[in-house]
């Protein structure tokens, strides 16, 4: 072992000669990667954030209330502020120069250290200024101050010449900066315009309190852009303007938008919020720090979920549902787009980047301020909670059916379809203008298959009442038969199998008796779709098939109705004051001679059919009525019935 450590000889290829120390900005320019994050788009862009992040922290300290950013066709970036202006005076510790200077040319420099001149803001390091000079190929700063105007250029980080006294200025003061990436480090690449014109746009949204004028050669603007060659932003309604403008014609759960903000206790800080609930698609939550965005989120981001989730559930439980308890932030969060901004003293940043909030405290005053508010809200509000509230345990009972479910996946290129025995396919392969029929029965069921249009239409007979899926327990209904066929007919999968795309059919219709027992197993499909495909109604894929109840005919006239009140009108209109009128009660759609079950029920230039839908705006009422119906307490049921007797004047069995 000691043979490992012996001496091998002198080795003169390494020695103190070798030992480099860098000075100055020399580290940026050699290590870019380390402060900016690379050399790419991304990181030159982030050079802009730097300057544009300066700006703001003077906004939001109350020092400024103009930014104006601008860029030319040579590539060269204008950001200007009418804040307090960069001190000028010689710095106390390096003499020789002004402390505009030792800003520019040293790292980790800066008035931010302490919380005097700032309270809140977004440079923390005190080394963006001085990156951004390190990282140019010519930087040019005036400061106006006390109505004098100075001036100074660097070149590559260093200084050209001294800080030079301009003359006088009467109406001008704060800072500008004007410099142009370095190709020795970024190579060809040139600002978006896109880009930094949604980097303005988000600041503005940020703070209020700010107008940002963005300006932009237009012969640099790509042909057909939106992107304005002038603009001044100013969004009096801060993140919910700007949350609005995302969502467009999206439709909302919530309406309005949900927003706020709050002062927080133990420091000074303020957090704002917008929120907004969607029907579907992705959700979405934009956070930041001292107006610094922190894509991949943190402390503060972890507080705003545990403040939804617990108002929420405390709501649930104070109106006594008891479901509430199942629901997570992940089921609070499924189709929420959210903006949330923090200003807080000293916050702790993942790295120079500043991409994700470390701060300890962040999600306790988050969590804190989000909850007390949104408890208030939702109280305030019992319409708009209860349906949130509805969709939010929608959501995590489908997340719960999900993990528990097991089905038969669709045919693949290396899966054989397997089809249910009983189901009597149509001829075309592809989804478009077909549909599927679900009968009760094999009496109906063969009636169906000798009426329908081979090419498009397919018949599947189930054996009379299915399971009521919302009483029953998951494991009976992974042990159905009727529901596992109609499953594996559908193709489209259920829990976290469901594929849209790989749905068979584009309509899904629902084909019962036009009696009592057809409107309870008609009602057992509903609730089935409800409950565990939910998208095929949201998509508008269930329909329910309106077949007559009789047949009214006179000669050769024939007329059907589709119950006792139609008939009756029929009788006292279509064959007023005639002679005898043969009425034929249908029994089932299995008596019914396939002729007319096509001409009355299945086809589609005659028939009428009837869309299942469910409203979003009246999610919590559907949900309770579905529960009361079909759920698991019969006194529910039986309230019901004592309640709406009255209203039953003649049922004819």
């Amino acid at each position: 072992m000691s043979d490992l450590f012996a001496k091998t000889g002198p080795d003169q290829s390494y020695s103190a000669r070798d030992i480099e120390v860098l000075e100055g900005l020399e580290p940026v320019r050699r290590r870019p990667g380390m402060y900016i994050g690379g050399t790419d788009q991304s990181a030159l862009h982030h050079l802009a954030a730097e300057l544009l992040d300066n700006a703001m922290d003077e906004a939001v300290a109350g020092h400024a209330s103009l930014i104006e950013m601008g860029l030319s066709a040579d590539n060269w970036l204008t950001v200007r502020d009418n804040g307090r202006g960069i001190p000028v005076d010689a710095h106390p510790k390096f003499k020789d120069k002004s402390a505009l200077e030792v800003i520019l040319t040293t790292l980790h420099s800066g008035g931010k250290f302490s919380g005097k001149a700032y309270e809140t803001s977004g440079g923390l390091h005190g080394v963006g200024s001085s990156v951004v000079n390190a990282l140019a190929e010519r930087l040019e700063v005036e400061v106006a101050r006390d109505r004098v105007l100075w001036r100074q250029d660097y070149a590559r980080g260093k200084p050209l010449g001294p800080l030079v006294n301009a003359g006088a200025v009467a109406n001008r003061r704060g800072t500008l900066f004007r410099f142009v990436p370095d190709p020795e480090i970024f190579g060809p690449l040139r600002f978006s315009p896109a880009l930094l014109y949604k980097l303005c746009r988000s600041k503005a949204y940020l703070f209020r309190g700010v107008r940002i004028r963005w300006s932009c050669d237009p012969a640099i603007l790509p042909a057909g852009s939106d992107i304005p060659a002038q603009a001044e932003l100013h969004f009096p309604g801060g993140l919910a303007d700007s949350l609005a403008e995302e969502l467009g014609a999206n439709p909302a759960l919530v309406v309005p938008v949900w927003a706020g903000s709050a002062d927080l206790p133990e420091q000074v800080g303020k957090l704002e919020w917008a929120c907004a609930w969607q029907e579907s698609g992705e959700a979405s939550l934009a956070t930041y720090c001292n107006t610094i965005p922190t894509p991949q989120g943190g402390t503060h981001e972890a507080g705003f979920r545990a403040g939804l989730l617990k108002a929420l559930r405390g709501f649930g439980d104070a109106r006594g549902n008891k479901r509430a308890a199942i629901i997570t932030s992940e089921d609070v969060t499924a189709t929420l787009a959210a903006k949330l901004s923090l200003f807080i003293r000293d916050p702790q940043f993942q790295g120079q980047t500043k991409e994700k909030l470390t701060s300890p405290a962040a999600q306790r005053l988050t969590e804190f301020a989000l909850r007390d508010r949104f408890e208030h809200f939702l109280t305030g509000d019992p319409a708009n909670a209860d349906n949130l509230l509805a969709f939010v345990i929608e959501r995590a009972e489908e997340r719960i059916r999900r993990r528990e479910a097991k089905d038969t996946p669709r045919k693949s290129a290396t899966r054989r379809l397997r089809l249910p025995g009983k189901l009597t396919d149509c001829t075309r392969e592809s989804r478009e203008d077909t549909e599927i029929f679900l009968v009760e029965g094999d009496s109906a069921g063969g009636s169906a298959k000798q009426a329908r249009n081979r090419e498009t239409q397919a018949v599947l007979p189930l054996r009379g009442k299915i399971l009521n899926v919302a009483s029953a327990s998951t494991e009976k209904l992974r042990q159905n038969q009727e529901l596992k066929d109609l499953i594996e007919a559908l193709g489209c999968g259920v829990g976290d199998r469901f594929r849209l795309d790989q749905l068979r059919y584009g309509r899904i219709i629902i084909m019962t008796d036009a009696d009592v027992d057809g409107a309870h197993i008609a009602s057992l499909l509903m609730t089935f779709f409800y409950r565990e495909l939910p998208d095929l109604i949201r998509g508008g894929h269930v329909y329910l098939a309106q077949p007559p109840l009789y047949r009214l005919t006179q000669g050769s006239k024939s007329v059907y109705a589709m119950d006792d009140q139609a008939r009756d009108r029929l009788l006292k209109t279509t064959f007023k004051g005639s002679a005898k009128v043969d009425i034929s009660r249908f029994k089932g759609l299995g008596e019914m001679p396939p002729a007319m079950l096509k001409e009355t029920t299945m086809d589609p230039a005659k028939r009428v059919l009837l869309r299942v839908v469910a409203l979003p705006e009246r999610r919590a009422q559907t949900e309770e009525m579905v529960e009361s119906l079909m759920g698991r307490k019969p006194e529910l049921r039986f309230r019901f019935i004592q309640e709406n007797a009255g209203n039953v004047s003649d049922i004819d069995i």
